[in-house]
């Protein structure tokens, strides 16, 4: 916010600010989408299954997310209001507990999206193997395994958060983690072919190597949509500690209330493409609400 507020003055670039209806509409969408994922999961046996728990865990992520927005919305209007003083002690440790949500929710979509990416390469290139190699008791180490990590990293990450030393990891951690998963999807991708001819004489390969396919799509697209939502925050994050002063920094740094948005964005369309792309979840959406009709 007081980046924010400096930029106005030594730029031309006027601060794009997103009404507060459409701010807490949004994030109100996103956690009640989510809330519906992990509700249909908890509900439906059959989704009991190591690629759904690693869903869950990124609309857990997607969640806090829009949590995290919504709170820090709310205690800048607190802010204006008068009622939070900006530099008191209770103040910056309300700021630094959001500030620790912030980055716990983005590694811990981060790390879901690495569990989702790896769980689907096993699955279309280990087809035969899968259930003896990702369990249901291995997929639940690995998931806390990940979010104990992240939530020590945030905590760490939010205490520093003024040392570059911390910073500079944190922000090369997101393309670096990017970069991964988008090389084990082309990877997959390009040797898909190759294996789907190998086991084009087992019984229903062929159905089964177009559900995987179809599985690898929805990711892709999946990946997608977050890096295009995340993405700007991150930028931003970036410029306020690096450039702030710089009037081309500043003029980006403009659009942050635009920026934090899309995150929330993001946790509403994640569960739509789930949603759409997934049988098992649409038929599970269709018990809920008939039941509760």
């Amino acid at each position: 916010e007081n980046t924010s507020d400096f930029s106005l003055n030594i730029t031309d670039c006027t601060q794009v600010v997103v009404p507060e209806e459409v701010f807490f509409t949004v994030a109100a969408a996103g956690i009640l989408e989510n809330l519906l994922i992990l509700i249909a999961v908890v509900r439906n046996k059959n989704l009991h299954l190591p690629m759904y728990f690693f869903i869950c865990s990124l609309a857990i992520s997607d969640m806090l997310g829009s949590l995290y927005k919504t709170l820090e919305n709310i205690f800048i209007i607190l802010c204006k209001m008068g009622y939070l003083t900006r530099h008191g002690d209770f103040e910056k440790k309300l700021d630094d507990a959001i500030d620790s949500m912030f980055i716990l929710s983005l590694l811990g979509s981060i790390f879901s999206l690495l569990a989702i990416a790896a769980d689907r390469y096993i699955t279309i290139f280990y087809a035969l193997r899968y259930h003896n190699i990702m369990t249901l008791r291995r997929a639940l180490v690995i998931l806390a395994i990940i979010w104990v990590f992240c939530a020590g990293s945030s905590i760490a990450i939010a205490l520093f958060s003024y040392e570059a030393a911390t910073v500079i990891p944190f922000t090369i951690l997101f393309p670096l983690m990017m970069f991964f998963i988008l090389c084990l999807y082309v990877h997959m991708f390009l040797l898909a072919r190759s294996h789907a001819r190998k086991i084009a004489s087992l019984p229903s390969s062929t159905v089964h190597h177009r559900t995987n396919m179809r599985g690898a799509i929805t990711l892709t697209i999946f990946l997608g949509v977050f890096l295009c939502c995340w993405a700007p925050f991150v930028l931003h994050i970036l410029l306020a500690r690096f450039c702030p002063h710089n009037p081309y920094c500043a003029c980006y740094m403009s659009i942050f209330h635009v920026n934090g948005t899309l995150i929330m964005c993001n946790a509403i369309i994640n569960p739509m493409i789930f949603a759409f792309r997934s049988p098992e979840l649409r038929s599970t959406f269709k018990k809920m609400f008939y039941c509760s009709r």
